[in-house]
């Protein structure tokens, strides 16, 4: 047996890039595989529908389970309709791969409120949704059967972990994820829930219209050399999380080409203790010593 069979995993965002290589290496791995995509452009405008039928239709060529799901997992009413596409489809669900997402890339004096909204709306309430109505199904099956036993991942970022100029909504919807992601461990786990997130880096139509790194991660003229921006490089770590199998849940983890790197969130450094309180004056004076 792999390491999934028997279990059921939707895949937002899953027409294209790392999407795609996640649910075609789940369902390689026993996974029946809801394939969500809208086949919006890198901005979230227009729609292919024909996207995800086509990772679907890949799969089953290759002899997995999939269908395709076109539903927006920012809207509270699609989000419903792609977890019911899964229960009823393959009779339960227990993987949930947050993924989809867009750019808007702008610096902050410069950005629109529509650019912000838009990428608030599809990366952040996008993980919200999809997760909201799926916890609510793993909540009444525990309820009836025990632990669900299911598994979350969600996607973080870097520019939200670390911060980039010129993605302040992006970066913001990131960091939101993270803690969303441990936010949701915390109040999950009664119903044998693991909710995790990744921060991946590869190359995807995003990345590759990112300024000053498309040239940086084409793939190797030299076929034998390790192509640390296949975004194929990042599936296997999605799969290892979604096993039943795998402990760990409140955590992000770094993933690019051969590096898996737990990431630190934020935590107390040495600073100034005092049975009283700090005067302005004194602060002045102390905390350039702290913050060296």
């Amino acid at each position: 047996m792999t390491s999934l069979d028997g279990r059921v995993a939707i895949v937002t965002g899953a027409g294209r890039g790392l999407g795609r290589e996640y649910a075609k290496l789940l369902a390689a791995e026993g996974a029946k595989v809801v394939v969500n995509d809208r086949g919006s452009d890198m901005d979230g405008t227009g729609g292919d529908p024909a996207l995800a039928e086509a990772v679907a239709a890949e799969i089953r060529a290759t002899g997995g389970e999939a269908v395709a799901n076109n539903d927006d997992v920012a809207d509270w009413k699609g989000g419903q309709r792609l977890v019911r596409a899964a229960v009823e489809t393959f009779g339960g669900l227990h993987v949930l791969v947050n993924n989809a997402g867009i750019l808007r890339d702008r610096l902050l004096v410069n950005m629109s409120e529509e650019e912000w909204d838009s990428v608030i709306q599809v990366h952040l309430k996008g993980h919200f949704v999809p997760l909201r109505h799926a916890a609510a199904y793993w909540r009444e099956l525990s309820k009836q059967h025990g632990p669900a036993g299911a598994s979350v991942i969600n996607t973080s970022s870097t520019s939200g972990l670390n911060g980039n100029p010129g993605q302040a909504n992006y970066g913001a919807a990131k960091a939101g994820i993270a803690a969303l992601t441990v936010i949701a461990a915390q109040e999950l786990g009664r119903y044998g829930v693991r909710v995790n997130a990744i921060a991946p880096a590869a190359r995807t139509r995003l990345t590759e219209s990112t300024p000053g790194l498309g040239d940086m991660i084409a793939p190797p003229a030299d076929e034998v050399r390790f192509d640390e921006w296949d975004p194929a490089n990042v599936a296997p770590v999605v799969a290892w999380l979604a096993a039943e199998t795998t402990p760990v849940s409140g955590r992000v983890f770094y993933v690019f080409g051969g590096d898996v790197q737990p990431m630190v969130g934020w935590s107390r450094a040495p600073g100034l203790e005092g049975p009283h309180r700090w005067s302005a004056e004194e602060l002045a004076e102390q905390m350039p010593r702290v913050l060296e």
